[in-house]
């Protein structure tokens, strides 16, 4: 027991001069992969400590298929001032290593349209970089997720969100109806994110190895109702009672296009007017309510399409 006291002093002074070594390090080298989230709308929308950041970053990638900004590349190079290397889903998924590598010897940025960790793809990166010693910082800014609240809903009242991809004639999921039930089930709302393709290929090109791309392609909120309206009829024939199912084509849903920008709409309808509702460019989200409250009925006013049809919605909520 003797011996231990001083073997113990000693293993821990060492410790603390380590930790001391290495953040003397860091702090000399300040090497860094920076996460910026740029908002949703106009270039302005990054944060002032992510501009700084931009700013003294010796290479700045722009992610370009989770999401995209009104704003165009060349708009966000004057803004900044930097040249930004744009990063499609196969650099980020399979080639990040080179940028993984740079950020061992030099300030790195990875611009994020939202927030950075609004896709599971950037988390991805953050553990990637960690596991090659690479140090990460956050930069959060807007999202979807949060900035839904413009129509008026109350985003404690958001249950689970789900997403709606595009139907091919061969491939047609609907899983994302049964999360809408369970959603409603518990007059919870759900927040649908739309499908957005980017720099992808069709199924031949890939078979046959060849690097031709599609182009951009962003689901409406009208396709989205489109599809609810179809796996509805899809239930009908399974012999789904209508008190059973999880909407009907009367339902409310919410349309919001370009959330975030100067040109940014909202329309509240029923599930089968929406489907003929034209908001515009992208991006689009849509929002099937569940249970409503008075104040969330006074603000969705402000959006309605069909008047008569809305009266009659409030009627029912009260009975």
């Amino acid at each position: 027991h003797d011996s231990y006291f001083p073997r113990a002093r000693r293993a821990l002074s060492y410790y603390l001069r380590s930790i001391r070594a290495f953040k003397s390090t860091q702090a000399r080298t300040g090497k860094m992969l920076y996460l910026v989230g740029l908002g949703l709308g106009d270039v302005k929308d990054i944060t002032l400590r992510g501009l700084e950041i931009v700013k003294k970053c010796s290479k700045v990638y722009l992610e370009s298929y989770t999401s995209v900004l009104s704003a165009g590349q060349s708009q966000l190079e004057k803004f900044y001032g930097k040249e930004l290397i744009l990063a499609d889903r196969e650099m980020v998924e399979q080639g990040s290593e080179e940028m993984l590598q740079a950020a061992k010897n030099e300030d790195v940025a990875f611009l994020v349209v939202g927030d950075p960790l609004g896709a599971t793809t950037h988390s991805d990166l953050m553990l990637r970089a960690h596991e090659l010693g690479v140090q990460t910082r956050l930069v959060h800014n807007a999202s979807i997720l949060t900035a839904v609240g413009c129509c008026g809903l109350q985003l404690y009242s958001f249950g689970e969100t789900v997403s709606i991809v595009l139907w091919t004639e061969s491939w047609k999921p609907h899983s994302y109806y049964d999360k809408i039930a369970a959603n409603r089930r518990r007059g919870l709302h759900t927040l649908c994110l739309l499908d957005i393709k980017m720099k992808e290929k069709t199924v031949e090109n890939i078979i046959k190895g060849r690097d031709i791309y599609e182009p951009p392609r962003f689901m409406t909120a009208s396709e989205a109702a489109d599809q609810l309206l179809q796996i509805l009829e899809t239930k009908k024939e399974e012999g789904i009672p209508e008190g059973e199912l999880a909407y009907s084509e009367n339902s409310m849903c919410i349309g919001l296009a370009r959330v975030g920008t100067e040109t940014q709409q909202v329309v509240c309808a029923s599930l089968r007017d929406m489907s003929s509702c034209d908001l515009g460019g992208p991006l689009h989200s849509l929002i099937v309510p569940g249970k409503l409250h008075p104040m969330e009925l006074e603000m969705l006013k402000l959006f309605v399409v069909d008047q008569a049809w809305f009266d009659e919605v409030c009627r029912r909520s009260t009975e």
